[in-house]
């Protein structure tokens, strides 16, 4: 099975990510976590870039905050897929790093998810990853359905509760 590579901007980063990591880890995805920088590193993330599907990756995400070129400079320097979290920080309340993270020029796609959105960050990245594993696939099926279950549960719950009024 691929790896994930978890990049994150700064370690102040890692609150978000680690629901990324916890996702990772509940589907026994293996994963790489670091922090790198688009401004402060960019050889060493375009390095890292370039060398990940032969190091084992499948795909790569990317949180950063505030001008969030991070996923970015990482997809401008690979094939795999690239999934950017906009994180949240103070200034405009994370708006600036969605629209950094989403706005990528034609030819560079970055998938994004919701500011701070790191699981589903995970959970799209083990869904690219179970397009070739059966295992995940079947994992992720398993996943939709106690989902589903728990909507049926609650609107039952609900019926009972209404008919009490």
């Amino acid at each position: 099975m691929k790896k994930v590579a978890v990049i994150m901007g700064s370690d102040s980063d890692l609150p978000v990510v680690k629901k990324a990591i916890d996702e990772l880890k509940a589907y026994g995805v293996e994963y790489e976590a670091h922090v790198m920088s688009a401004h402060r590193s960019p050889a060493l993330a375009s390095e890292f870039a370039a060398k990940a599907r032969e190091n084992g990756f499948g795909v790569i995400i990317c949180a950063a905050g505030m001008a969030a070129h991070l996923a970015g400079v990482i997809a401008g320097h690979t094939t795999l897929p690239v999934i950017g979290i906009p994180c949240k920080s103070a200034a405009l309340d994370g708006m600036d790093a969605l629209l950094a993270t989403v706005m990528m020029p034609s030819g560079i796609p970055v998938a994004t998810v919701a500011i701070d959105g790191a699981k589903n960050a995970a959970i799209l990245a083990i869904q690219i990853l179970a397009l070739s594993d059966e295992v995940l696939a079947t994992r992720l099926a398993k996943e939709k359905q106690k989902m589903i279950d728990g909507v049926i549960a609650k609107d039952a719950a609900l019926q009972d509760t209404l008919k009490n009024i």
